[in-house]
């Protein structure tokens, strides 16, 4: 059956020398983010790969995704309306394993197998100074290895020969990125999500939070901004649009791509920012969730994404998304 779609707002692009919108591009988004028509996106919205060691970024080393971001984001300039807003999402530290950082000594006490001190090692050997190791053990009633852990504090957590995590922040990378190309960053509010109790090494083994939120950053570029706040119900606008901090919950299930965001954090951002009839770029589109956002609320979208199957996932749920809002024709 013929059908059209009730979204006034979504229409081709009609210029050949440019990317169509109301389409996802395969390939890499650092050459594709120069094919945009200038001055025709009034929002990009993306989450780019973390570094977090993502099958998709198996093979990226830590300069690969800082050069990622830094081409991703410069080459934005060109293609952003005037007082149009970049908006990524970010979980704002890495934690990778490096070669340079000392071994991190952190025993943890409520999981010790014995439960001797170094103060009582210390005790021991004041009282029988010429008794060696095995001796003190036996007395202590431990492991020699025990008695060398505690008075040479070699208790390394991951072992003697594993490289330690060190933990990055990443908002100034992309505040210096956005500054060397012209945009600016306007604003900053933290998502609040659902803890990763399952995916944190360090929930039980350090002083370590899980990972609880993350960051939405605004950039802007320069030119006049309209502020309408007719775009949200006034409930809408007291209970999220001027707060710095939204509670969202994650998405419950990732199987079919493991690092999707919330529709309702995509349906925030472009509710907030944009007009029906514009266009919302993301750049790392993935499942397809800025897409829906966009149709959802009369949006255009244009998306990139360099895999085959998120491809395919992601146009499977724009078309689903669109089924919706068809009628027959006469």
């Amino acid at each position: 059956m013929n059908t059209m779609v009730i979204m006034s707002a979504i229409a081709l692009n009609s210029v050949d020398n440019y990317l169509p919108i109301n389409q996802l591009h395969q390939g890499d988004t650092k050459k594709l983010i120069h094919l945009l028509e200038p001055e025709s996106i009034a929002l990009s919205f993306w989450s780019p790969p973390y570094f977090v060691g993502k099958q998709y970024e198996k093979n990226e080393t830590f300069d690969d995704w800082q050069e990622l971001l830094k081409t991703t984001i410069q080459g934005h300039f060109s293609a952003l309306t005037k007082g149009g807003f970049l908006v990524i999402n970010i979980d704002d530290i890495l934690a990778f394993a490096d070669p340079q950082m000392p071994k991190v000594q952190a025993p943890n006490k409520s999981k010790l197998r014995s439960g001797v001190t170094k103060e009582d090692v210390l005790a021991a050997k004041k009282m029988y100074p010429d008794y060696n190791r095995r001796q003190l053990a036996a007395i202590l009633g431990c492991s020699e290895q025990t008695v060398d852990r505690r008075l040479n504090g070699n208790n390394i957590r991951g072992g003697k020969y594993s490289l330690q995590t060190r933990v990055h922040l990443t908002g100034h990378y992309l505040e210096r990125y956005a500054y060397e190309c012209g945009l600016y960053l306007y604003d900053r509010r933290v998502w609040v999500k659902d803890p990763t109790w399952q995916n944190s090494q360090w929930h039980s083994s350090s002083y370590r939070a899980v990972s609880e939120f993350e960051h939405l950053y605004f950039f802007w570029k320069p030119g006049e901004t309209v502020i309408d706040r007719n775009r949200l119900a006034p409930s809408e606008w007291s209970e999220w649009g001027s707060r710095g901090v939204w509670n969202i919950r994650s998405v419950r299930s990732n199987r079919d791509h493991e690092a999707q965001f919330p529709i309702a954090l995509a349906d925030r951002v472009i509710r907030l920012l944009t007009d029906e009839g514009d266009t919302v770029l993301d750049p790392f589109m993935g499942s397809g969730t800025t897409a829906l956002a966009a149709i959802k609320n009369k949006r255009n979208y244009i998306g990139f994404e360099r895999e085959q199957k998120y491809i395919d996932l992601a146009r499977t749920r724009i078309e689903e998304e669109l089924n919706q809002y068809t009628i027959p024709l006469l």
